[in-house]
């Protein structure tokens, strides 16, 4: 087969959505045209106008509530977009990071009519592109919709493509494996493990020998470009990564998973704007919300996979978060013993631990 299969179709749509570029959506029979909210352009909001007398500004319920708008679709809302609101505005109302020179004056309509699957389709993509949640969407009838995706080289996702994407989201596979010496470890192997949906490749830091017939000592560790690399005082992700690659090599053995899920499954530009939010005042969780997103965005079962793919099935977990112990084990990897990582601490991210602690639970 030539032709792109569901997970190929699913990342060029991703891909597409990035640079700004539409997508048209059909779910239940009904469909319409999607660009990211945070990338769209006068031209692209024009044309969007141009086809469809139905445009609205679709966001999360939390992004929704911030706005004091209604989500009638329970887990997203359909903002009526204005005929006369202009791409600047859109954006402002899209990345509250930007609200106190872009102030949103509302109040926002939501509408309540009609069928909201395939809108909530399109958000999906933007949120796994790692883009904010939203899209301006217009809407339209099925076969309009195909029409206009074949006409204008459109990547068109339907209900049937996502589901089979969604049926293989966590396939993985090892690409590549190289011994690596580290400081810690002169013994050491990294795994590199490439989704087969396209999305960011995970690494596995093996050192020593691991019995695999044994529990073995682990940690799942998400990628933090402000702790791990450039000494980020704002959160203990730094110190955390290297006390547990010291921990597993005075044991002599185990395993360290550094899962490309930067700012807890948002990417590092959203990332940057909780930041910006947290600057105003609003805490970690508080930050993610207004930018519509949820407490954490991660998906823990990518690590179970790649522990399972290394032939191991129970560990000893290091991790104060028991949102990761559940997740393993849930996901088939017996968590014999939570062992805790208490680092990092300092003036600067006091804030955050007590946030991480009362509102999601982290044992400190």
């Amino acid at each position: 087969m030539l032709g792109p299969n569901a997970e190929e179709m699913t990342a060029r749509a991703r891909a597409d959505l990035r640079i700004g570029t539409p997508v048209a959506v059909v779910s239940d029979d009904v469909g319409g045209i999607a660009v990211s909210s945070e990338m769209i352009s006068a031209d692209r909001l024009g044309a969007l106008r141009a086809i469809s007398d139905t445009l609205d500004l679709v966001i999360t319920a939390r992004r929704a509530e911030t706005l004091q708008a209604r989500a009638y679709d329970g887990d997203i809302a359909r903002l009526v977009l204005d005929t006369d609101m202009s791409f600047e505005h859109v954006h402002a109302i899209t990345d509250p990071s930007f609200a106190l020179r872009n102030p949103l004056m509302g109040p926002f309509p939501s509408r309540r009519d009609g069928n909201a699957a395939p809108q909530r389709l399109a958000v999906r993509l933007t949120r796994t592109a790692r883009l904010l949640p939203s899209v301006v969407f217009a809407s339209a009838t099925a076969d309009a919709v195909r029409d206009l995706a074949k006409a204008n080289s459109l990547t068109l996702i339907d209900d049937k493509i996502m589901a089979q994407a969604d049926d293989t989201a966590l396939e993985l596979t090892c690409v590549s494996s190289a011994r690596v010496p580290l400081v810690v470890s002169k013994d050491a192997h990294v795994h590199v493990f490439r989704p087969n949906n396209g999305e960011e490749e995970h690494y596995a830091i093996e050192i020593g020998r691991p019995d695999r017939a044994q529990p073995v000592l682990s940690r799942l560790h998400s990628a933090c470009f402000t702790g791990d690399l450039i000494g980020s005082l704002k959160c203990d992700c730094g110190p955390q990564l290297r006390a547990a690659l010291e921990q597993i090599s005075k044991t002599g053995s185990g395993v360290l998973l550094y899962l490309n899920q930067e700012g807890r499954g948002i990417g590092l530009a959203n990332k940057m704007r909780a930041y910006s939010l947290q600057d105003q005042g609003y805490d970690t969780v508080e930050a993610n919300h207004r930018l519509g997103f949820e407490d954490d965005e991660r998906d823990f079962r990518i690590g179970a996979k790649i522990l399972t793919s290394l032939g191991f099935s129970s560990v000893h977990l290091m991790t104060n978060n028991p949102g990761k112990v559940a997740g393993m084990n849930a996901a088939g990897v017996h968590v014999e013993t939570r062992e805790p990582l208490i680092v990092g601490e300092n003036a600067h991210n006091v804030k955050y631990l007590k946030t991480k602690a009362a509102k999601s639970g982290h044992i400190l």
